[in-house]
Parts: structure tokens; C-alpha cells; sequence
């Protein structure tokens, strides 16, 4: 080789070096990532879930003497229309952290009124085991369908 003249060709195999590296990195952190999404989405299904369950056991006890009634469409928790003035019970409706563009799925009564919600997604839950939550422990589950988030029993 002469003496004097630049070395050349060394940018295309430095740059295919550098691309393999970074797509080993992301092959590695990747499934980390994803799995932390995931957990971060169950949680605020369970946040969310139990927010629901409160919301209308409060709709349900609001209104003095021993008529208890619940909601028969969700929208009611936002403004409770047996009241005169303004009563909510949720500042807005939610969407499903796991499938945010499908609607809760509903518990309904014998009465057609909704007592709780629960996803509709049927994938696992990363939670093995019963989740302990502040006011009730959900059972283990299959997938998180199979988590009803319930209004609590009448006090």
C-alpha cells in the first residue's frame, strides 16, 4: 500500500458492526421491556378495576333509606341523574388498560343494572395467585377476564 493515501472502506463494515451490537442489545432488553409494559398495564387494570367496584358501591349507597339500586349504564357514574344537583361518582369513564379501544365488560344483576366491570381481554395475567387488593382479594386467574371487579356488599 502506498504510503500517503487514506485507508478506505472501513465506514460500511464499522457501521454493520455497530448496527449488530445495538440489535443484540434490543434482542436482550426487548422481552425486559415488553414484560414491564405489561405488568405496568395490570396494574392500573387493578387500579382502575377497584376505582369501578368503589365507584359504584357509592352510586348504590348514596341515596337515604333502604332502596339500593346500581347504574344501568356506566355514564351514570358521571352524573348520578337520581340526585338534583351534581353527584359523581367517577370524573370520567376510563377505557380498559389492556384494550383501551373495547368497552368493560359489564356484571349485570338480575335488573338489568351493572355491579361491576372486568377486561375482556383473554391473555394472562402476569399475577399468579390471589391479588390482594385494599378492600377485597381477587381469586387466581386465567386471564384477566376472569377478574370481576365487583361493587362491595351492601353495608
Amino acid at each position: 500500500m502506498p504510503v500517503g493515501k487514506p485507508l478506505r472502506g472501513f465506514t460500511l463494515p464499522a457501521l454493520l458492526v455497530t448496527l449488530a451490537v445495538m440489535a443484540l442489545a434490543w434482542a436482550a432488553v426487548g422481552p425486559a421491556w415488553m414484560h414491564q409494559a405489561q405488568r405496568q398495564r395490570e396494574r392500573e387494570l387493578l387500579r382502575l378495576g377497584l376505582l369501578y367496584a368503589q365507584a359504584l358501591a357509592a352510586y348504590r349507597d348514596t341515596l337515604p333509606g333502604s332502596v339500593r339500586s346500581y347504574p344501568m349504564a356506566l355514564d351514570e357514574l358521571l352524573r348520578d341523574p337520581r340526585l338534583p344537583g351534581v353527584q359523581r361518582h367517577l370524573r370520567r369513564l376510563y377505557p380498559d388498560p389492556l384494550n383501551p379501544r373495547r368497552p368493560w365488560g359489564l356484571v349485570m344483576d338480575d335488573f338489568g343494572r351493572i355491579t361491576g366491570v372486568y377486561s375482556q381481554s383473554s391473555d394472562a395475567p402476569l399475577a399468579q395467585g390471589p391479588v390482594v387488593l385494599p378492600d377485597r382479594t381477587l381469586p387466581p386467574a386465567q386471564r384477566y377476564a376472569d377478574w370481576k371487579f365487583l361493587a362491595s356488599p351492601n353495608r
